[in-house]
């Protein structure tokens, strides 16, 4: 299936390549590099390019892409999902999934690529499974591994790969059994100048981190499972379950793991956390405009609204803006046109405000268009579409494990337009 992968850096650098067949020539990222140079933003890249005897299938993830050489017709999101696993192993394995963090622990990333795929094909993608067949590095170990020249292959094949359970080892035990779930939702929102909902959807996911004794079976259930849309199980959750009662049943991976991810999509009336009120203002033949901006919350349910980021692209025109802030503190890049305002936590009691004027070079025509302001934010324990878990029950084992539900909403691509 996947003939080769490619590592890429912004710079345009080749830094790690893993053949699993035979040795595809560097040259065959030229065809990316093209697509690359068309892109306008790095993101904008296409996830799959053909070639005239390959396909190209990418993902870019902090700041790397990861290029899988496919020689025949595949399912791109097989291979997309694959690559995303790869790069969820290496941040597990590391911390971060950096170039710095590849090359210092090159020989563990081959041993994990050769573990993950097999002759092209996915093998074992789960963390814990492939804990048991390669150890993570430590300083300790590395020095071992230097002296001795041994590696972090593990001696004997994980009992998770020999089980009707091929996610989960056999013979787990814990003092403390925990299971602790994550609910966080992103929100993609464009406002427009009258403070209307132009598009708006939720991308949501429920990370897990459990650690329990033996061989649990857990079922989850929520207030409101019609919410979910265009949802994506982890392998252990029993699909036929979810489609018939709405109830996720599985055997969970033993640490953490990413059990679903879904799309609230805008049929169901996202709700909108914050409202911006604007005037961004510039009068023809004058060299000042105004620029006055107050954020309050929305549809809350009475939680905070905390690390709220304002930035904002102002025209090329604008040499200087002289804002006061009521709160937080701001930034002007005179190079980029860049404004930044670190608001911090709202308090809906005295609502936060950036006000004051820029200057515009003298004899510059009045800007085509007012800038567009985007938002970051983050709602600690609400999850913004509404979504509430009700129960978590375990069978099959005799104690009680302790259980935990955290949710948190933040903003994604959130824009509001002047």
């Amino acid at each position: 299936m996947i003939h080769s992968l490619f590592l890429i850096n912004s710079s345009g650098d080749i830094f790690l390549e893993k053949h699993w067949k035979s040795v595809v020539s560097r040259s065959v990222c030229d065809y990316f590099f093209e697509a690359q140079e068309r892109a306008t933003e790095p993101e904008n890249v296409p996830p799959v390019i053909p070639t005239p005897h390959h396909y190209l299938i990418s993902v870019l993830r902090h700041r790397i892409y990861f290029v899988a050489v496919i020689q025949s017709e595949v399912p791109p999101l097989f291979v997309i999902e694959f690559l995303h696993r790869v790069v969820d192993t290496f941040q597990d394995y590391f911390g971060v999934c950096t170039e710095a963090a590849i090359k210092d622990n090159v020989v563990v990333v081959y041993e994990l690529l050769e573990e993950m795929l097999d002759n092209g094909f996915p093998l074992a993608t789960e963390s814990n499974i492939l804990k048991e067949l390669i150890k993570p590095p430590t300083i300790l170990r590395t020095m071992v591994n230097t002296i001795t020249g041994s590696t972090n292959v593990g001696e004997q094949l994980p009992t998770g790969q020999l089980s009707v359970v091929p996610w989960r080892r056999t013979g787990v035990k814990y003092t403390n059994n925990e299971a602790y779930f994550d609910v966080v939702e992103e929100i993609d929102a464009i406002i427009d100048k009258s403070g209307s909902t132009i598009t708006a959807e939720i991308q949501g996911v429920i990370d897990a981190c459990v650690k329990l004794t033996g061989m649990p079976d857990l079922t989850l259930s929520f207030m409101n499972p019609r919410l979910l849309d265009d949802v994506s199980f982890h392998p252990c959750v029993r699909f036929k379950r979810w489609e018939a009662e709405r109830i996720l049943s599985f055997i969970p991976p033993d640490g953490n793991f990413r059990l679903l991810s879904y799309h609230v999509s805008s049929q169901n009336l996202v709700a909108i956390p914050v409202y911006v009120k604007h005037n961004i203002s510039f009068r023809e033949g004058s060299s000042q405009g105004r620029f006055d901006l107050t954020l309050g919350p929305k549809q809350t349910m009475g939680k905070s609204v905390e690390a709220v980021l304002v930035s904002s692209q102002l025209p090329r025109g604008v040499l200087t803006a002289n804002l006061n802030p009521s709160q937080g503190t701001y930034t002007f890049d005179p190079v980029t046109k860049m404004l930044t305002w670190d608001v911090g936590k709202i308090n809906p009691q005295k609502l936060p405000s950036l006000k004051g004027t820029m200057s515009l070079q003298a004899g510059a025509s009045k800007p085509d268009e007012n800038p567009t302001i985007n938002i970051q934010l983050k709602i600690q324990q609400m999850a913004i579409s509404g979504l509430k878990v009700n129960r978590l029950d375990m069978y099959g084992e005799k104690y009680k494990p302790f259980k935990g539900i955290k949710y948190m909403t933040k903003a994604g691509k959130f824009q509001v337009r002047t």
